[in-house]
């Protein structure tokens, strides 16, 4: 199997998913067979009935729902580029002629360039670039920025390619926010989580963290990367999942790797999924606190981005 997963299994002799009637009219298996050891996922595609499937290989069903005439598009498409964090049991988007659709499948009649198709594994998808058009397009503006930074961290899509699609498409529905939502896509984000907190921070007026800041010490040596942050005013902000938390190990290391920091004077603000949901002001307030702290005693161009509330 690749790295993103389009591979079939094999289990015995049968590859799947596949197609009933193509195994049927090929005498590969019996009708009995197919009923007592295999399951639908769409209509007329199979899979062992204890199998546990992820994103990428529910797509490549859903392209052979289309009768391998379809295109992989949307989250879908992202995952088997690569991309992480994408629901197993989301919805696939397909652009195809069909009018016809399907439980766990949304179909789309757009229009695609030649260019805009790439084929992983035999598997048709949009190509990233055009996978980030239409996640613009048919997700919310918060979603579509995690997905974006996720794709663009896996497959390394610039905003300029993304722009040239939409130069191919004016006038389809969906483009009025593309620009504003790609002005806050940061493909050094390595969860949704951190792109969640990015946009929190953005969205309240704070100046725009730089992501994945690599710190040194007063020596030259490496000590850290840092989530997001202001590099020259020394602030940074991380986003600390469940293994910081849980782990004793990696909460040991984040004791010297804290304190090794602080030697350096960096102040890191750490932000938990709790926080996220359920306490953002105080996010926001301790980040602003942060930053008002270190302007007080450094004289940088970051000042003149701080808004009034927050270094004043």
């Amino acid at each position: 199997m690749s790295v993103a997963g389009v591979m079939l299994r094999a289990m015995g002799e049968i590859l799947w998913p596949f197609r009933s009637t193509e195994m049927l009219s090929t005498g590969a298996m019996t009708e009995h067979h197919l009923r007592t050891r295999y399951r639908q996922l769409f209509p007329g595609i199979y899979l062992p009935r204890d199998a546990e499937v992820n994103v990428s290989q529910r797509a490549h069903a859903a392209w052979l729902w289309t009768e391998r005439s379809g295109v992989v598009a949307g989250a879908a498409a992202s995952a088997v580029h690569g991309a992480k964090w994408v629901d197993a049991s989301a919805v696939v988007d397909l652009i195809h002629r069909h009018h016809k659709t399907a439980a766990g499948l949304r179909v789309h009649r757009d229009v695609l360039m030649d260019n805009e198709i790439a084929h992983v594994q035999g598997l048709a998808v949009t190509s990233p670039a055009r996978t980030a058009f239409d996640l613009v397009r048919w997700l919310p503006q918060a979603p579509a920025v995690e997905r974006i930074d996720a794709l663009m961290a896996a497959t390394g899509v610039m905003t300029s390619e993304i722009e040239a699609v939409m130069t191919v498409h004016k006038g389809v529905r969906g483009l009025a926010r593309l620009a504003d939502t790609l002005s806050l896509v940061d493909g050094g984000s390595e969860s949704p989580q951190e792109t969640r907190t990015r946009l929190l921070l953005v969205r309240s007026g704070l100046p725009r963290p730089q992501t994945q800041i690599q710190a040194f010490n007063r020596y030259g040596d490496f000590i850290a990367r840092i989530d997001m942050g202001w590099e020259d005013l020394k602030v940074g902000v991380e986003f600390d999942g469940a293994q910081h938390w849980l782990d004793a190990r990696q909460r040991s290391r984040d004791i010297d790797r804290a304190s090794e920091l602080a030697a350096e004077g960096w102040v890191i603000v750490r932000v938990s999924a709790d926080m996220l949901r359920h306490r953002a002001g105080t996010v926001v307030a301790r980040v602003g606190e942060a930053l008002r702290n270190a302007a007080k005693s450094t004289t940088s161009a970051s000042l003149t981005r701080i808004p009034a509330q927050i270094s004043a």
